[in-house]
């Protein structure tokens, strides 16, 4: 039985957005939300004196696809606790960290804060976060997946943040459309070449049954900047031997972003679009669904709507080797601690509470992400051996996943790049965008001191 009350608000907070603009203009100059003023990070708050009453909780979380919404909503409805009562706040995804860096800089962050994993970088460097490690055991810690610890872990060596899931990207298919098009089904042990994939979308492009050969999810991304754009084709960069930055020094993008790695692998992309086999300005969500694509490069969230669709015709492939190995993407949306928070210890109970095993099999049961707990993870036949969603655990096992920069500028960096994409998707030319996100990437790594605080 519920024993306390748990108030859901959905808000965009244009207002508190309004006003912490107008005060920034109005006082001191105020950084860009990607390069927060560095402050040497506040040791972890003690709790308050207790008080006579229930402390609120404020939780702060990414409005995601509706079924790991309701998860939450199911999740969140076990809480118990009649000293801590909950307040949820509902955030839109598209500038989720533009919104949150806005609150820092008004002091209004809350206590408990949803965010995507490769910001937990830049969050700890601007002082936002305190460490969790006090708030679990070895033993506790040692039941998650080593790329949720490592995601969450900053240069100093304690960790910031937890989440629920693992993301797996790979690519849907439809087997049958694969057969009549004569296109051989790849595995981890044996992926496509760069070659064979594009005579596949050439194979699968030229079907009756398709107006596409793949849906790159191009509706999530309208416009720029978009995390999607980054996390789903970085992995392209990488496997042809290019990246987003120098990840030896952190220093700058030049002839690692801009370089003739880079810039033949999104000519190769931009030659999806032109040719027909992508769809660049997708409207809706239903290219592979409704079987007008043969093939859905994404990742694991639409697991269930493609199951319900597909059925038994449904193939999870591996991600393919455009010359240096198969690269995927890994990390996702996770959990932390902020330093403006008056509760941690309370706090700490509904973070724990979030990450039980049995509400972790709530939501990855809900998205088709990979569980975050072990203990979670080997019990779901989905992921063993011979199971749908094998191939995400298959690749990461193999060492195919790359994170995301880990550095403070990575808001910086996933801007710039995924600008340019979006650019280079509508025919715009590749070195010379390139060479723009390298600029604006440069520019904030020479303009922020990022070292200067572990």
């Amino acid at each position: 039985m519920k024993t306390q009350k748990v108030s859901w608000v959905v808000v965009t907070l244009l207002i508190l957005l309004t006003l912490v603009v107008s005060a920034c203009r109005a006082g001191t100059p105020t950084p860009a939300p990607a390069t927060p003023v560095p402050t040497v990070a506040p040791p972890k708050p003690t709790s308050p004196p207790p008080t006579e009453g229930p402390v609120t909780v404020d939780i702060w979380f990414h409005s995601g696809r509706g079924g790991e919404r309701d998860a939450l909503t199911k999740i969140f409805s076990g809480w118990a606790d009649p000293n801590i009562q909950l307040n949820l706040v509902e955030l839109p995804e598209g500038d989720y960290n533009q919104q949150v860096q806005a609150a820092a800089v008004a002091g209004q962050l809350p206590c408990l804060l949803d965010f995507d994993g490769p910001f937990v970088y830049n969050y700890v460097w601007g002082g936002y976060l305190i460490p969790l490690d006090d708030y679990f055991t070895q033993d506790e810690l040692a039941d998650f997946l080593p790329s949720i610890i490592a995601q969450g872990t900053y240069r100093d060596g304690r960790l910031y943040s937890l989440g629920q899931f693992d993301s797996g990207l790979a690519i849907w298919a439809r087997k049958s459309y694969l057969e009549k098009a004569g296109v051989r089904i790849p595995t981890v042990e044996n992926p496509w070449t760069g070659e064979e994939f594009n005579a596949a979308l050439e194979a699968l492009a030229a079907l009756p049954e398709t107006e596409y050969a793949i849906d790159l999810k191009m509706n999530y991304a309208p416009s720029a900047p978009s995390e999607w754009l980054t996390y789903g084709f970085s992995p392209v960069l990488q496997s042809f031997g290019a990246d987003l930055i120098d990840r030896q020094t952190y220093e700058s993008a030049e002839g690692v972003l801009n370089g003739p790695e880079a810039v033949a692998a999104m000519k190769m992309i931009q030659g999806w679009f032109q040719k027909g086999y992508a769809n660049a300005r997708a409207a809706t969500d239903d290219c592979f669904t409704s079987g007008k694509c043969a093939l859905a490069w994404v990742g694991h969230w639409t697991a269930n709507d493609h199951i319900q669709a597909v059925g038994d015709d449904l193939l999870l492939l591996p991600m393919p080797d455009f010359g240096t190995g198969p690269k995927t993407g890994m990390g996702s949306w996770n959990w932390g601690i902020t330093s403006a928070c008056k509760y941690p210890e309370a706090t700490a109970k509904v973070l724990k509470f979030l990450l039980e095993p049995e509400n972790i099999k709530i939501m990855t049961d809900a998205n088709g992400a990979i569980p975050a707990r072990i203990s979670v993870f080997e019990a779901d036949k989905r992921f063993a051996p011979g199971g749908l969603l094998y191939t995400f655990v298959a690749q990461l096992k193999a060492g195919w996943g790359v994170p995301r920069p880990i550095t403070a500028a990575y808001p910086t960096i996933t801007a710039a790049f995924s600008t340019a994409f979006r650019n280079i998707a509508d025919g715009a030319d590749v070195q010379t965008e390139l060479d723009k996100a390298v600029d604006k990437i440069d520019a904030d790594l020479k303009a922020s001191n990022y070292s200067s605080n572990y």
